[in-house]
């Protein structure tokens, strides 16, 4: 790293905390590599929380005349978010969504997922219209940059066609938001050269009739290549110009922090059919005539045509016939008889063609759901299967549609005259737009120029022959850099360079992409995929995985694992570089294999179904050989497994004793400071000890049976035999004896196995990477299992997923069922199901995911109660077996979203009077539970009247800290995802360290309170407003609330007329306003509902200097605590504005 760098590091940790800037070897190169076939390995990476961050570092570097580039999630395949300078990442920070106008348009924060606007979108009807096959994976940010469109998104809805707004980070650090009008008068002041410049080049492009006419034309097709010119004929207002020349320009003009985006409606009824032909010339005419038939309204009646040649159909072991080529049609219509008459035309259409079989058009999710899966996995399944030691490389091309059926014939002969012969040709055939893959080795110089051979003829076939798109929605970046120019001419050229001049006068976004005066960067600085481990030696680092993993983000990912692993590889095998190597050993052994929770999710989203967790149970079995003191350990354990059950009894007991004695706080911190000398953590959710009754283990008295019993072998595991209730719980019994309770009832005899004490289905061994012991273990189970079973006459039933999961893998000869499962299968018509009022929190492990049981627990849990609430984004729990214990910032990372999924969630039942809102919710411990209640008001209002009978420990504490610090650091981790648009933070609400800095301002925060009195004397609240100085940029305010006599809910009710869906609503009256302390409420605005949580402003305890306790307010009265400044929050339209 050169001095230059260096000084941005220093300037760049003055403000943001160092553990988002990385710079060591191991995660430069895990975080500089994307989904496409080019390396280049950064000097700095950085992790962004916000638009200041952004516009502090492009100061900064600017500056330093130091080069950065942007990425989201890495998806990309051109080469475009690749750095060997600065890369900034915008990605886990960056998920905030307003929905607008009932679902018409959708603001969006660039880190958010294409999937997951769509789940949001989806009660409303509506769609995220750019749909590309990576849309799982793949960010707002690079869709909108890239101006990525996808299967069922042609030009009319691609992301410039959808786009509304935006916000974005000038090279020079300038904020602009162009649907703000303020924000354009600022911009117009200071930056009135850029407007004037980019007005002037608008005349001058459309005083060019034969290069306007040429943009038109180019543009009627899929076409990314450049910088995106159609906004220079499409409007007269230079800020939507601006807004629009994003789209598509990879990062070269400025940094996308926020877009406005129209969606489209989401028809309610699907088909597809797969339509199978002899020829692909047939296929590319039967697309022609597809695209042709609409409506006489002029709507579209085929909505996709996506082909697949038969090399793309061997990949995915497509049974049909060989030498086949598909085409994937679908289409879609607002009801199910419109449904039935679009697909009887394209059936009558396609009679006229020769296909293969009869076309079968299916209307059943489950069934075209994997059509489409098939599709999207396509580019993956394929590089899958190139030879070892060659690099996956896919172009991206589009024809006008009628020249398709040629076109396609030229380009497939093209590829076979340059000897590619596991090339495959595939793509969205109705917008005339391929993908073609080739499996490319770079060994020696012939096989580079034989590469480059094959890209000047795609030039001249595509640009010469057709005048189509080099470059249709995977970007141009370093790949078809060289070729722009070539492709649109002198003029629109000079055009683009231009618009990068304006924007970016010093060449210092992203450079090299788009525009590069090397005409042979695209054959330099290629991706190697050494071959590594057959667990992984498929993988061609597509990032799908990432969605699951849950350490993405904290440490590795798993594609990042994969790029590590890799390259340790190559290093051993060339021997290059040895401190390098020694270094990447060194980080990796933390960041990849231990905070590895091995839950294999990664498989799921994986279209190959690589499991990095094989790979990290591999690396770690290669460092537990037998003979070695672990392997040793383990078979102690193995051998002596119900001696060591047996022991950990006391030491929970032992921990249990000294959490009554100290006190949980003491105990807190008693256990952090063992856990720091490597002791496993202690929690307060621990479980107390156990035992399985003997009274439980024999058969229930009953009476003579008519008929011979249901019997099951219910074999509880290791953990529920040993493990009980922890201490503060509201469930009453320990889960084996609920598990027997429940199917007695139900009339089934239960069988434990003989021996259970001693049994166990391997999981932690395998865990450990001890795999032989593990399957011996296994093999002692199945064997018990087998007898109990009377040779598999009766079902066997156990009562932890991971385990099950595991016993399923090994164990052949018997029917193996996890508990919803039994309950559902076998139960459900025996027992009378009750729902309870109150709505259910679901936790749906990952062993349950794997396992194909989250549809039914979901079914099951919603016979139970009314209201089954799925916490979004939530996944893996990240205990991992003993990770939570020995490594339980893992599992706080995993469910940092936990809370405030359910907070949210909750929030929104709060309607009507205060007094009647939602009840606080409990969460039991993460690693023993799959489900969360939501308890009675009753059982808070007793653990308050027990913390009132204890006074705790003696000493004073500072009042200030006692209940502000607590109430801002509960804000902060509850509230904050809920109201973003009122809080601009200087750190991210889930970064640790931003939590530590309000803690220590805590003692200053709090001045004089003022009492407001509200004209609605059935009003029983109490609302703390903090305003954090230092912490918040624009005046943003806190609220705590507490109903009467509970601590831990939000009571607030919703006003009448609220439609902007924030839950929250005290209409304060005319006089209401409290000048002294320094806080001014306006008759209107809305007070927002938080989330105290235990130990934050309790009743009795001073809340802060000035005498105001945490007693029930008096009818009618708000108690108001503010702080240092004034602000006030004023309801406006459709949107709420906060003002200093």
């Amino acid at each position: 790293m050169t001095e230059q760098y260096r000084k941005f590091v220093r300037i760049a940790s003055r403000f943001i905390p160092r553990d988002r800037i990385y710079t060591d070897a191991l995660r430069r190169l895990a975080w500089g590599t994307d989904a496409g076939f080019y390396r280049l390995i950064p000097q700095v990476v950085i992790r962004s929380v916000d638009e200041r961050e952004i516009s502090r570092l492009l100061r900064l570097a600017g500056s330093l005349h130091l080069p950065v580039t942007f990425r989201a999630a890495g998806t990309s395949l051109s080469g475009q978010t690749v750095s060997d300078s600065i890369l900034i990442v915008a990605g886990k920070h960056w998920e905030r969504y307003e929905v607008l106008d009932g679902g018409a348009s959708i603001r969006l924060e660039p880190g958010i997922v294409g999937a997951r606007v769509n789940a949001i979108l989806k009660p409303y009807g509506r769609r995220f219209s750019p749909d590309p096959a990576s849309v799982a994976s793949a960010m707002v940010g690079g869709i909108v940059m890239n101006n990525a469109s996808g299967m069922n998104c042609g030009t009319h809805a691609n992301s410039d066609r959808m786009l509304l707004s935006a916000r974005i980070v000038l090279a020079d650090g300038t904020l602009l938001d162009t649907a703000s009008a303020e924000s354009r008068r600022a911009f117009a002041e200071t930056h009135d050269e850029l407007l004037r410049g980019l007005e002037a080049l608008r005349d001058r492009v459309r005083g060019n009739e034969a290069l306007a006419e040429r943009i038109r034309y180019k543009y009627s097709i899929k076409n990314v290549t450049g910088l995106n010119l159609l906004p220079l004929l499409r409007f007269d207002d230079p800020f939507e110009m601006i807004a629009h020349l994003m789209v598509g320009s990879e990062g070269t003009l400025a940094f996308l922090s926020q877009v406005v985006m129209r969606t489209e409606h989401d028809y309610p009824c699907k088909a597809s059919a797969m339509v199978y032909f002899r020829d692909m010339r047939e296929a590319c005419r039967a697309v022609v005539a597809m695209k042709r038939l609409e409506e006489q309204a002029g709507e579209r009646i085929v909505f996709s045509a996506e082909m697949l040649d038969r090399k793309s159909l061997e990949a995915v072991n497509d049974p049909t016939g060989t030498g086949l080529t598909a085409v994937l049609t679908e289409t879609k219509a607002s009801t199910p008889e419109e449904l039935a008459v679009r697909i009887a035309r394209i059936e009558e259409l396609l009679r006229g063609f020769d296909t293969f079989t009869p076309v079968h058009f299916t209307d059943r999710a489950e069934e075209y759901a994997k059509f489409w899966a098939i599709r999207a996995g396509i580019f993956p399944s394929v590089g899958s299967m190139r030879r070892p030691g060659t690099t996956c490389l896919i172009e991206d091309v589009a024809f006008h549609i009628d020249d398709l059926p040629e076109a396609t014939a030229d380009l497939q002969a093209l590829i076979a005259r340059h000897g590619y012969d596991d090339a495959c040709i595939y793509g969205h055939a109705l917008e005339g737009n391929y993908h073609f893959i080739i499996n490319q080795s770079f060994s020696s110089e012939e096989e580079t120029r034989r590469y480059a051979a094959l890209m000047e003829d795609v030039v001249a076939l595509v640009v010469d022959k057709y005048d189509g798109s080099l470059k249709a929605e995977h970007g141009t970046g370093r790949n078809m850099a060289p070729f722009v120019r070539r492709e649109w001419g002198d003029e629109a050229f000079e055009a683009m360079r231009e618009l990068k001049r304006l924007f970016d006068p010093e060449g210092l976004l992203n450079p090299g992409v788009i525009f590069n005066d090397d005409p042979q960067c695209h054959l330099s600085h290629f991706k190697p995929l050494p071959l590594t481990d057959p667990l992984i030696d498929r993988c061609i680092e597509c990032g799908f995985c990432e969605v699951n993993c849950l350490s993405y983000g904290l440490t590795l990912s798993s594609r990042q694992r994969i790029v590590v692993r890799r390259e340790i590889a190559r290093l051993e095998r060339s021997g290059e570089d040895p401190e390098r190597l020694r270094a990447l050993r060194r980080q990796y052994r933390y960041a990849g294999e231990e905070t590895c929770a091995g839950d294999g999710l990664c498989s799921l989203s994986c279209p190959l179904g690589i499991n990095t967790g094989e790979l990290t149970h591999a690396l770690r079995a290669a460092s537990l050989r037998p003979g070695s003191a672990g392997h040793a350990a383990g078979e102690f354990a193995a051998r002596h497994f119900e001696g060591v059950k047996a022991s950990l009894r006391p030491v929970l007991t032992l921990a249990d004793t000294a959490r009554r004695v100290l006190g949980v706080r003491a105990m807190s911190g008693l256990a952090r400071g063992l856990h720091r000398a490597g002791v496993p953590l202690w929690q307060p959710a621990m479980p107390r000890a156990y035992r399985i009754p003997a009274a439980l283990r024999k058969p229930a008295a009953a009476e003579t049976p008519k008929r011979e019993p249901d019997r099951v072998v219910y074999f509880p595991s290791c953990i529920n035999q040993t493990m009980g209730l922890a201490r503060e719980t509201p469930v009453g019994e320990p889960l084996a004896e609920k598990m027997v309770a429940l199917l007695r009832k139900a009339g089934w005899e239960v069988i434990f196995p003989e021996g259970m004490e001693h049994l166990c289905c391997g999981t932690i061994w395998e865990s450990k990477g001890m795999a032989d012991i593990a399957d011996r273990k296994t093999a002692e189970l199945e064997e018990a299992l087998w007898k109990a079973s009377c040779e598999g006459r009766y079902p066997v039933l156990c009562d932890q997923s991971p385990c099950l999961h595991r016993m399923r893998e090994k164990i052949r000869r018997m029917k193996l069922y996890e508990p919803a499962e039994f309950i559902w299968t076998f139960l459900r018509d025996r027992l009378e199901f009750h729902p309870q009022e109150g709505p259910v929190a679901l936790h749906i492990t990952c062993s349950m995911r794997r396992m194909g049981l989250s549809d039914t627990i979901v079914a099951l849990a919603r016979l139970c109660a009314r209201e089954v609430v799925i916490p979004e984004e939530v996944g893996c729990c990240g205990f991992a077996g003993d990770r939570g214990f020995t490594h339980p910032e893992v599992n706080a990372y995993a469910l940092r979203k936990l809370r405030p999924a359910i907070e949210r969630r909750s929030a929104t039942r709060t309607a009507g009077p205060a007094r009647s809102a939602l009840r606080p919710i409990r969460a039991f411990p993460t690693f023993r539970s799959s489900i969360w209640s939501m308890p009675a008001r009753r059982r808070a209002s007793a653990r308050m009247r027990r913390r009132r009978s204890d006074p705790g420990p003696k000493k004073r504490r500072n009042p200030a800290r006692q209940g502000v610090e607590p109430a801002v650091r509960g804000f902060f981790t509850g509230c904050g995802a809920l109201v973003p648009s009122l809080l601009l933070v200087e750190k991210g609400v889930e970064e640790p360290s931003q939590r530590r800095r309000v803690a220590d301002h805590g003692p200053q925060l709090l001045q004089t309170p003022g009492v407001v009195r509200l004209r609605d004397p059935e009003l029983q609240v109490a609302a703390l407003v903090v305003l954090v100085p230092q912490m918040v940029e624009a005046a943003g305010v806190m609220l705590l609330a507490r109903e009467r006599g509970v601590v831990g809910q939000a009571v607030l009710h919703r006003a009448a007329d609220d439609r902007r869906g924030i839950d929250a609503a005290v209409r304060l009256g005319d006089d209401a306003s409290v000048d002294r302390a320094g806080l001014v409420v306006r008759r209107g605005a809305v007070v927002l509902d938080g989330f105290a949580h235990r130990g934050d402003l309790l009743p009795g305890e001073p809340a802060a200097q000035g005498g105001v306790r945490g007693e029930d307010p008096p009818a009618g009265e708000v108690v108001l605590l503010a702080a240092l400044g004034k602000a006030r929050i004023v309801v406006g339209g459709d949107r709420i504005d906060h003002r200093r």
